[in-house]
């Protein structure tokens, strides 16, 4: 059995501007980090995935503070990052490629925001044939077009379930990353 995937897409200090109308579950960026440990510990792939804006004033602009990684999800050296211009982590990239030829067969989604970047990234995995995993405590979103956060992340997660990939918890990602890397498994 292959060990997933983890895909840790865009938790970047743009998240945290003010600019930002309210946010939901203010934990995300801990349960990314619990994620992370899991599969570095397994010693199982991952991927950073980090939007870069194309415009001059952006707040994802390459070379600014807020173009950067939070401080849980910062890549250890050597981990692999790749860098998108669109809201897929598929379109533009070479990711698709590069999961191919590692042999994935799942990957876990986690990130932000749950109803842009992730969402697309995990329409797109299921798609293309990839069992997707979708952590839903290890994403989050903002308020928009008159509707709470929480309400647009529970919204996003009913669209995509069942349907593009299986909506899931850090503690049941963990778990079963620890199933498929015991040697009973292997």
């Amino acid at each position: 059995m292959r060990l997933p995937t983890v895909l840790v897409i865009d938790v970047q200090r743009a998240f945290d501007d003010p600019s930002w109308p309210e946010r939901n579950n203010p934990d995300a960026e801990a349960h990314v980090a619990e994620l992370l440990a899991a599969w570095r510990a397994a010693d199982a792939p991952l991927f950073h995935v980090r939007h870069e804006s194309t415009e001059a004033d952006g707040l994802f602009r390459r070379g600014s503070d807020s173009f950067e990684f939070k401080p849980e999800a910062e890549p250890l050296p050597g981990e692999p990052v790749v860098e998108k211009l669109v809201n897929s982590a598929f379109i533009g990239t070479d990711l698709e490629q590069r999961l191919h030829e590692a042999g994935a067969e799942t990957v876990v989604i986690a990130g932000l925001t749950t109803d842009h970047c992730c969402s697309t990234s995990a329409r797109m995995a299921g798609n293309l044939g990839f069992e997707t995993w979708f952590v839903s405590d290890a994403t989050a979103t903002h308020a928009r077009g008159g509707f709470d956060a929480e309400t647009i992340h529970l919204t996003a997660l009913a669209s995509i379930d069942e349907e593009f990939c299986e909506v899931i918890d850090t503690r049941e990602a963990i778990r079963r990353l620890q199933v498929a890397s015991s040697p009973a498994t292997k």
